[in-house]
């Protein structure tokens, strides 16, 4: 494709020319290439034009002002907004339906529950986020829960060649800020809530906010449907933003006006919803635990109605949902019954919900592993570990990811407000020493890193998978009683 089709911005310094591919990763550029030469807070990409261009890069992408770099040179004020346009044209296959969801906690399952419900409506359909990419006939991971804007519009290009027609995608608050996903045609939007999560990057609840409100500031359509979880003063000031700006806004949750959850009944191992809806009362049978999952599967409720599928399939697709990766994840049980769940929950307000959820389907006492990320907001640090010594009746403080981060000092951090909390540094000793206190209709939570594959220490990403790890402890426990 020639440069020329791929933007309408002047070029300066050579001929107009055949470019091959895009990337703002100078070790990814091959023969014919357009590198874009990024600004970043750690690193800025017009260092490194000289070993694109000995790669093979034949054309720049660089912001307005910068001198003359041996290649041709496109100069945007926003360069990261251009490449995500040029993407999108050298990608230029899309889904007809595209929806986007934000928020702190639930982006995940709820992408995931609106595919299971389109796929039961019989639409093929695919989601795309923190677990990578998931269709009917399986899952790849990907790097980022949104990925960069040349990786995203590659990925939907490809959904969309192969058949994808309906496509639930997270948008996260850096890929919002650093226009990662502009150029996609998001014709449906949706908001989960919000709480303390990447204050080592915004500035606060109300710059978190913003950020957020991006997708629907700049991204969503004039007058396209939003459907937004109302329970809370984020909720309801998201959707009195969406209102006016002038999107179809379906409110849902407890205060929901369109969709109302009424009651939540726990059962052992799932959990009965009934629901207000246009004024008639639905009941079912949800095969998950958890009032956070509940509240998950309402918002996909509402985005698969305003995406036409059925109300009649879309309560008999709820009844068959299936749980996602690292989000109370029931991984099995030691041999006296009490299970063990695993939980991404890495943050104050996810640790709140994920243990009230649990505690109704709990008869004894709830066992908690958990610690925090290093190099990320230590604020939560503290109020993680209050959470836990209200919530939880015993906890093992181990570690996360430390990052380069000194590991005592995060796990003194949480110790502060945790106090009877024993505390085992090596992960896997913790979930062994947890798993072997559990008495009979007891109940571990493992807590932090859900579905992730690797700790990180330093610069290194040590194999390690929670889930795993706990299934190795049970099947350990069941040879010892043979």
């Amino acid at each position: 494709m020639k440069l020329s089709d791929l933007t309408s911005l002047p070029l300066s310094g050579g001929a107009d020319t055949v470019i091959t591919g895009l990337t703002a990763d100078s070790r990814e550029v091959k023969p014919g290439f357009l590198f874009a030469a990024l600004p970043g807070n750690k690193v800025d990409g017009r260092d490194y034009v000289d070993k694109a261009i000995n790669n093979g890069a034949v054309a720049i992408l660089a912001p307005t002002g910068t001198k003359a770099l041996g290649a041709v040179m496109v100069q945007s004020d926003e360069p990261r907004r251009e490449l995500a346009y040029m993407a999108a044209r050298f990608y230029p296959l899309q889904p007809h339906t595209i929806i986007a969801i934000t928020g702190t906690n639930g982006k995940s399952s709820t992408v995931e529950f609106l595919r299971q419900i389109w796929h039961t409506a019989g639409r093929e359909a695919a989601c795309l986020g923190t677990l990578g990419v998931t269709k009917t006939d399986g899952f790849y991971p990907l790097h980022h829960t949104t990925p960069d804007p040349v990786s995203l519009h590659q990925e939907i290009h490809k959904l969309a060649k192969a058949g994808v027609e309906f496509l639930a995608l997270e948008a996260s608050s850096h890929g919002l800020m650093q226009n990662r996903l502009d150029g996609v045609n998001i014709t449906h939007t949706g908001f989960t809530n919000l709480s303390q999560d990447h204050f080592d990057y915004h500035q606060g609840f109300e710059d978190y906010f913003a950020a957020k409100a991006l997708l629907f500031d700049d991204l969503a359509a004039p007058g396209s449907p939003v459907s937004v979880l109302v329970d809370g003063q984020w909720g309801q000031r998201m959707a009195a933003l969406c209102a006016k700006r002038g999107l179809k806004v379906l409110r849902v949750g407890w205060e929901g006006e369109d969709v109302r959850l009424r009651e939540v009944h726990p059962l052992a191992k799932s959990q009965t919803l009934t629901m207000e809806i246009d004024g008639e009362l639905h009941a079912v049978e949800l095969p998950l635990a958890g009032e956070f999952q509940a509240l998950n599967a309402v918002l996909a409720l509402g985005l698969a109605l305003q995406s036409g599928v059925e109300l009649s399939v879309a309560l008999e697709a709820l009844a068959q949902l299936k749980g996602v990766r690292g989000r109370m994840e029931p991984v099995g049980s030691v041999p006296n019954g009490a299970p063990i769940f695993v939980d991404f929950a890495h943050t104050p307000d996810g640790l709140d919900k994920l243990l009230r959820a649990l505690r109704p389907h709990t008869k004894g006492d709830i066992h908690l592993v958990f610690g925090c990320g290093g190099d990320r907001d230590p604020s939560k640090r503290p109020k993680m570990g209050k959470i836990a010594a209200q919530l939880a009746d015993h906890i093992v403080v181990t570690d996360d990811n430390p990052r380069h981060e000194d590991p005592p000092k995060i796990r003194q951090a949480i110790l502060q407000q945790c106090t009877g909390a024993r505390e085992i540094a090596d992960r896997k000793a913790a979930i062994i020493f947890a798993a072997k206190a559990l008495k009979p209709g007891d109940a571990l939570v493992i807590a932090g890193k859900g579905h992730e594959n690797g700790q990180i220490i330093g610069d290194v990403c040590v194999p390690f998978n929670d889930a795993k790890i706990a299934r190795g402890v049970i099947a350990a426990m069941e040879a010892a009683n043979d």
